[in-house]
């Protein structure tokens, strides 16, 4: 168990995507490009058949993932099956198929409404149950301000890894660029209220992240797979009773819900621009993707139904997949943000990288590497 000691990597975790998506921001509303649509300007549209095939087994993992992330934590709260593994399968297929028809029927405002609601009900409910939980304000401050990293039975370093790598969102943060376009953020003026909006949503992010790990660390349990959330809530019923019990439940279907939910509706952005850009079309600032057309909608159906699949293999070897492949892309996005961004003669000299972030940057692309590729080696 990592216990407090690594409340420190939440807060890293959540900072080095605060910087990331930041830069993918300045880039589009200094360019009126997206990062995606940059690349393809600048070094043709063979990134877009180098970048396809990743989306699609990013698609497929993360899908997979969420699925059955939230299929557990929905036969944890429901136990109507004895079999947590057949649970996992049905509630994970059910999920999903709510998340297509939300955003099939609803469109951004409603998929934005929803959003909101998931973010809050997570919120209040987790941060109640890390209190109820309080291991102290000492442990706390030392685990926030003082880095270490437990030996956990000599898995320490892996998990700490992993939860660095997971605060905050991998692919979906390249997202971002279209719903600014769906807010109407196109003009560089609007960077002041973008960096208030990232540092709003990670801050709540960290908060979230830190909760989790308080609640984590004060229960001690044995299990693993879709079990692992049903014993963690009965013994969270024994320590704090049913009420504490069901914050918890509550708040995690709010956090995993509200991820499948955001890539449900996102990630269809990415291949409707991209099929774009291989067809030939050119966006501008003020562009949408047409969310009613067939490129999106497609990818949409897909993304909800052939990841099923993944709900038949284990939970802990379909969740590394996801960390692995969502590790893989970060490098990526650091490399490209110090090249495009580093460039006066693209984004103007007050949108360029400032010092700091050329060093934030740097670290994010050694770090992030050797996440990517601790797994393979």
């Amino acid at each position: 168990m990592l216990g407090t000691a690594v409340l420190w990597a939440v807060v890293v975790g959540a900072f080095f995507k605060f910087v990331v998506t930041e830069g993918l921001a300045r880039w589009q509303l200094a360019t009126g490009e997206t990062l995606i649509e940059g690349a393809v300007g600048r070094l043709g549209r063979g990134v877009v058949w180098l970048f396809l095939p990743y989306l699609l087994l990013w698609s497929f993992f993360v899908g997979s993932a969420l699925m059955s992330a939230t299929g557990v934590t929905l036969h944890a709260m429901l136990p109507v099956f004895e079999d947590a593994a057949r649970g996992k399968v049905v509630f994970g297929i059910a999920a999903s198929l709510a998340g297509l028809v939300l955003v099939w029927f609803g469109g951004y405002r409603l998929f934005e409404a929803v959003m909101r609601a998931c973010i809050v009900v997570m919120l209040v409910t987790v941060v109640l149950a890390a209190g109820l939980l309080w291991p102290g304000t000492l442990p706390v401050l030392e685990g926030l301000f003082v880095p270490r990293i437990p030996d956990a039975g000599g898995q320490g370093l892996s998990w700490t890894l992993a939860l660095i790598g997971g605060v905050g969102g991998t692919l979906t943060v390249l997202c971002y660029g279209y719903w600014l376009r769906e807010e109407g953020r196109t003009q560089p003026d609007d960077l002041r209220v973008c960096r208030i909006d990232l540092a709003t949503g990670y801050l709540l992010t960290a908060v979230f992240g830190l909760a989790m790990v308080i609640v984590g660390s004060s229960i001690s349990i044995e299990g693993s797979g879709a079990k692992l959330l049903v014993t963690l809530s009965s013994r969270l019923e024994e320590v704090m009773g049913p009420v504490g019990k069901w914050l918890f439940l509550v708040g995690a279907l709010g956090a995993v819900f509200s991820s499948l939910l955001g890539v449900w509706q996102s990630v269809p952005y990415l291949f409707a621009d991209c099929w774009g850009l291989l067809k030939g079309g050119v966006s501008d600032a003020s562009t949408r993707v047409d969310t009613q057309a067939a490129p999106y909608r497609a990818y949409l159906l897909l993304i909800a139904t052939v990841p099923m699949a993944g709900l038949f293999w284990g939970f802990r070897d379909i969740q590394l997949a996801y960390a692995v492949t969502g590790a893989l892309l970060f490098p990526v996005l650091a490399l490209a943000l110090l090249i495009f961004n580093g460039r006066s003669q693209w984004v103007g000299p007050a949108f360029r990288n400032k010092p700091l972030t050329i060093a934030v940057l740097m670290v994010v692309l050694l770090f992030f590497s050797w996440i990517a590729l601790r797994p393979l080696v």
